[in-house]
């Protein structure tokens, strides 16, 4: 696959094909990022239809690399997806949350009195493959329902395990109850099911406080755009041209 970001010299090219890399802002959902990026080149570019998809959920609460497709790059997004995701964020030990994250509200408190030992060697066991339970505020399809939907009416949601990769896990910083860490993973992967289980396996309590996703292999969020970034500059393209009508004899 050569797939190569920001080559696209024109709206017509964007439409034949294109990837862009985006630095996804918080509380933006992946579907945020895509709307915006299709009704700006509708309203501004004058595209007609075209298909537009990006390559990896981010949850809203999460920053960073998002791999958008357009025109034949969508039929690439699998391959995109499929690439080694590397993160940073923060763990919160002493208190765990429904969402495994800020989503909802945190509860409890947990023991937090640990050695960075401990917590050093709780990181080291989580690499290899193992079976992941994902969150049940995720996006996964559980009878043709997103299980975040039957979770927020309250609803009892079971989910099934997944097969995934740790790679590497290292913690960056311990500051007091705050673990900031760098990981790499396969795709499927449900960083807010690390933080959850990371405290489970201390016999305590943790949730996710911050998440940012720095690469999706090949690509890096170094050579990503912010949206401001992006709209700058397919503003500067220039704007769709209609395919001339062949010349007609006679």
């Amino acid at each position: 696959m050569n797939l190569k970001p920001f080559e696209a010299k024109s709206v017509n090219d964007l439409m034949e094909g294109a990837l862009l890399l985006i630095d996804k802002p918080l509380t933006w959902t992946s579907f945020d990022v895509v709307g915006r990026l299709k009704w700006w080149l509708r309203r501004n570019g004058k595209a007609p239809k075209f298909k537009i998809g990006h390559a990896g959920t981010l949850d809203p609460l999460a920053t960073g690399l998002l791999a958008v497709c357009i025109g034949k790059y969508t039929k690439q997004i699998e391959s995109i997806q499929g690439g080694v995701k590397e993160y940073t964020g923060v763990i919160r030990l002493g208190q765990t949350t429904p969402s495994y994250d800020l989503e909802t509200q945190p509860e409890g408190a947990f023991n937090v009195d640990f050695t960075k030992e401990e917590l050093e060697s709780v990181a080291s066991s989580f690499i290899g493959e193992q079976l992941q339970t994902p969150p049940i505020y995720s996006a996964k399809l559980i009878d043709g329902k997103r299980a975040y939907e039957s979770a927020r009416a309250g609803k009892t949601v079971e989910m099934r395990k997944s097969l995934i990769h740790i790679f590497e896990f290292e913690l960056t910083k311990i500051e007091m109850t705050d673990l900031h860490f760098r990981i790499k993973c396969s795709k499927g992967t449900y960083i807010r099911s690390i933080a959850h289980d990371f405290g489970q396996k201390l016999n305590s309590g943790s949730h996710l406080v911050e998440l940012r996703r720095t690469e999706s292999a090949p690509f890096r969020v170094e050579d990503a755009m912010t949206m401001e970034q992006a709209e700058e500059w397919l503003g500067s393209l220039p704007v769709y041209q209609e395919k001339s009508s062949a010349p007609q004899n006679g």
